[in-house]
């Protein structure tokens, strides 16, 4: 298995890579001191240009019980590529810091930072990607079915980040993701080809729909926010048309599915109800305590 040098989206990993860095972020979970110097002497930079709970405080508290040491970054100094550039920014981190963990409004300052720093970069974030994300969810799921090829997935809402992180995820571990979007609202058609190809290698099974419909009988049942952060759609227009797309326990009977599954924040009576957000078959808060715990093998496998 080849070594892990960084992060940025999921298609650059293999399946044996994925699959090493669930089996390893349950072993952390399981036995955290066993790894509570795999950081030791490290520092690693947060750099932030958009707003965070989760993100920011799992990557800060999984690296302090890691041993290693984090320094957060936000834009009070001024917006990165503004008062200096991505390349500028990222040389000079590279100087201090052993790693750079970015939440980021584009995929290419990932590039740019990667490029300029020549240190291990982990996308944290970005219009396209959400591989951190993506692998808690896989870890949430596997702890629930251990076999992840014999999932079944559906994501219902808009074919954001989170949405194409998992397609790529589904796709290199041989699952069934059904993603279920408003017409005019699908993935990425470049994302859905890397996932389609993807697929083909690991015999993974991916189907596009309009019809919540398609989602029935799925083992889990995802959905997102349905403005994106930053997003510039009307919020009212947005809400009409992903009205019939709602999360509600009506769907979730009508469906016959088992869990929900929600990468937070959630805007409660929009795309889910806190009735099933609230309820028994939430995997919600699992997925949250599972950021810590995956984006830690990403850590430790980065500096093994």
């Amino acid at each position: 298995m080849s070594k892990l040098t960084q992060l940025l989206c999921l298609a650059d990993l293999s399946q044996e890579q994925v699959t090493h860095l669930l089996d390893l972020a349950l072993e952390i979970k399981r036995d955290p001191d066993r790894f509570s110097t795999a950081l030791k002497g490290r520092s690693i930079a947060l750099l932030f240009e958009k707003p965070s709970l989760r993100t920011r405080v799992s990557f800060d508290v999984g690296i302090h019980k890691l041993g290693g040491h984090s320094v957060y970054l936000d834009q009070q100094n001024g917006a990165l590529g503004v008062r200096e550039s991505v390349e500028d920014f990222g040389s000079n981190l590279a100087c201090w810091t052993d790693a750079i963990v970015a939440r980021v409004y584009s995929q290419k300052t990932l590039v740019q930072l990667a490029q300029s720093s020549k240190k291990p970069v982990i996308n944290a974030l970005s219009d396209l990607y959400h591989p951190c994300q993506a692998l808690a969810d896989l870890l949430t799921l596997k702890e629930q079915y251990d076999d992840l090829s014999k999932v079944h997935l559906a994501f219902v809402g808009d074919g954001n980040n989170v949405c194409h992180s998992l397609m790529l995820g589904a796709a290199i571990l041989g699952m069934t993701l059904t993603v279920v979007t408003p017409q005019g609202f699908g993935p990425d058609a470049h994302v859905l080809l890397k996932a389609q190809a993807l697929a083909e290698q690991s015999g993974a099974k991916l189907t596009l729909s309009q019809h919540v419909s398609a989602a029935a009988g799925a083992d889990a049942i995802y959905t997102d926010t349905w403005l994106s952060m930053g997003g510039r759609a009307d919020p009212a227009l947005i809400e009409k048309l992903f009205a019939p797309y709602q999360i509600n326990t009506a769907v979730m009977q009508r469906l016959a599915v088992k869990h929900f599954m929600h990468c937070l924040p959630a805007h409660r009576g929009q795309e889910v109800t806190s009735e099933v957000l609230d309820s028994d078959c939430s995997l919600v808060l699992q997925q949250a305590e599972n950021r810590m715990h995956a984006q830690n093998a990403v850590l430790v496998s980065l500096f093994s």
